[in-house]
């Protein structure tokens, strides 16, 4: 498998504007594979009680999705309750239970700790430290995301985590938190200084800005009619991002560039449905049609008198 993602699976109650579902598949680790799975080889990493339906099971491998790391143990998988009335861009969480992901101790496969790529989605940095030190030889390529609770609550440790990856992912008001900088420049400059040579810092219905030692690169969100709901946009852009750079097996500024737009591909799909429902059933066509259009919001021809 070209890429291993460690992260969590959940079963989600859901309520936006334009509805509310109640126990629908979801969790970083999910989102995250579905939609590297349109890319290259994905194995998740994770854990579940047994009340994790078989057919969810089947719907992650029918995607080409490596599920022997996905361990099944006694009592409730994770379950996660939040709305998005007020804000669209922003989850109001009612209700966590972790269930069993409370004990979560991943353990990997030698196909598992042998991938070139690895993604550390959003869990405990002690739980990302533990998975990178189980690779065999360090990955190709590490990338992290995080949440405002580490931040508070786990520091040190997610300060240790970061600094060895080569890019973090996050989003932009945690990327503030992180850093205590505003100016979003400056705060990616901070991350990086931290150790990544590079960030990504989600923006929601402004897109997403790329960092790097040497340049920078902005990625326009695309413009939707309706959001349906927002849960796990996030880390199917991290998935399409991975995806892309696993697919090419070259990280240069170019493909960095290129698998921001990917990513954010990946991300509009996300929300055009609730949980995965869009981002399980897209088709080839379906995926460079939109990533053409992308393209095109961003396309112009230079005026004379600049030229």
């Amino acid at each position: 498998m070209k890429i291993v993602v460690v992260g969590s699976v959940a079963y989600d109650t859901v309520e936006t504007p334009a509805g509310k579902r109640e126990s629908q598949l979801g969790g970083s680790a999910c989102f995250f594979s579905i939609s590297a799975s349109y890319f290259t080889e994905v194995g998740i990493i994770g854990v579940v009680g047994n009340d994790f339906a078989p057919s969810d099971r089947s719907m992650l491998n029918n995607h080409g999705i490596d599920t022997t790391g996905l361990v099944e143990v006694s009592g409730k998988t994770f379950r996660w309750t939040g709305e998005y009335m007020e804000d669209i861009n922003t989850a109001v969480t009612l209700d966590t239970q972790l269930n069993v992901f409370g004990d979560f101790k991943p353990a990997l496969t030698e196909a598992h700790a042998n991938a070139p790529y690895l993604f550390l989605a959003n869990i405990d940095p002690n739980i990302q430290m533990q998975v990178l030190n189980s690779m065999t030889s360090r990955p190709k390529w590490v990338a992290s995301d995080t949440m405002n609770l580490w931040i508070n609550v786990a520091r040190p440790a997610l300060i240790d985590i970061i600094g060895k990856v080569d890019m973090l992912i996050i989003n932009e008001d945690e990327v503030r938190q992180l850093t205590e900088q505003n100016h979003l420049p400056s705060a990616a400059k901070a991350v990086m200084n931290l150790g990544p040579n590079s960030t990504v810092v989600k923006r929601g219905e402004y897109g997403a800005s790329l960092f790097g030692e040497t340049f920078c690169f902005a990625a326009p969100a695309y413009p939707l009619k309706r959001v349906i709901d927002p849960t796990g946009a996030g880390d199917c852009f991290a998935g399409g991002f991975m995806g892309h750079i696993a697919s090419v097996e070259n990280i240069d500024e170019e493909t960095l560039r290129t698998a921001t737009i990917v990513g954010s591909t990946m991300a509009s799909f996300a929300v055009e449905d609730f949980g995965l429902e869009r981002i399980k059933n897209l088709t080839k066509s379906d995926i460079s049609e939109r990533f053409r259009a992308f393209t095109e919001l961003t396309r112009f021809k230079s005026p004379r008198f600049i030229q």
